[in-house]
């Protein structure tokens, strides 16, 4: 009996060691309003909405916040891997497997109401500095476009609105309309300080992405229990919580 019970306990322990391989892990970055921690807590939009689906799936994947190179680093590396939010560009669409959109955003560029307003392309790509963040789809975008004035020494979407108050630069590209509605309550900027310059320079929707050996069924099933966030109005109901008028 006792090499039976032996063999027994040894074919459930890799048996249990096969299953805890296999589990999902999902990943995020810092990027509020979407996903950010809050007292110690993981929140945001897309962050509601990825529990939202889970509950509907009955999945119960661990979310880690990570470093914004280091979250795209594992789910290029590690298998079994999902991250939100992400823009879905041409030159990822083919690295992993997608579910949504789950809001379409814009990015535009912002500066000071007290400095002389800046209204087209032209004027961008001579000033005399523009502050990014120093990685990240934003400063590669901008790059790609031609932008030889950047200056990427910002490590976070903080810093840029408080270089840009401090006078330290006059004109910060980083953050969706909603990112900057944030960041504007958390540094408790005045209404009117910041204006929009009228030029889209991104449009895209955010998606949550999968590692290309995701089981197809993992992701029809989240596929599925997003749009059933969308028919019932609970998608709506849950981006609202997050929005507020972003003019300045």
């Amino acid at each position: 009996m006792k090499p039976s019970t032996s063999a027994a306990a040894l074919l459930c322990l890799l048996l249990g060691t096969v299953v805890q391989a296999e589990e999902y892990q999902v990943v995020t970055e810092e990027w509020a309003p979407y996903n950010y921690q809050e007292d110690n807590q993981l929140t945001g939009m897309t962050t509601e909405i990825v529990r939202a689906i889970m509950a509907l799936t009955g999945d119960q994947f661990e979310i880690s916040m990570q470093p914004s190179m280091r979250a795209s680093q594992i789910l290029k590396s590690r298998p079994k891997t999902i991250m939100y939010s992400m823009f879905r560009t041409p030159e990822r669409e083919p690295l992993f497997k997608w579910v949504g959109p789950i809001v379409e955003e814009s990015i535009h560029p912002y500066q000071l109401s007290t400095t002389p307003p800046v209204n087209s392309l032209e004027q961008l790509l001579h000033a005399p500095q523009i502050t990014t963040r120093h990685a990240g789809l934003v400063p590669q975008m901008l790059q790609s476009m031609g932008f030889n004035n950047l200056d990427k020494s910002a490590t976070e979407s903080r810093q840029l609105y408080r270089m840009l108050l401090a006078g330290r630069t006059e004109i910060v590209i980083g953050d969706t309309d909603a990112g900057l509605a944030y960041y504007s309550r958390q540094l408790k900027i005045p209404p009117g300080t910041l204006r929009k310059i009228p030029i889209e320079l991104y449009r895209s929707s955010l998606y949550i992405a999968f590692s290309p050996d995701s089981d197809d069924k993992v992701v029809a099933a989240w596929a599925r229990a997003l749009e059933q966030l969308r028919s019932s109005g609970e998608l709506a109901r849950i981006q609202r919580r997050y929005e507020q008028p972003t003019e300045q």
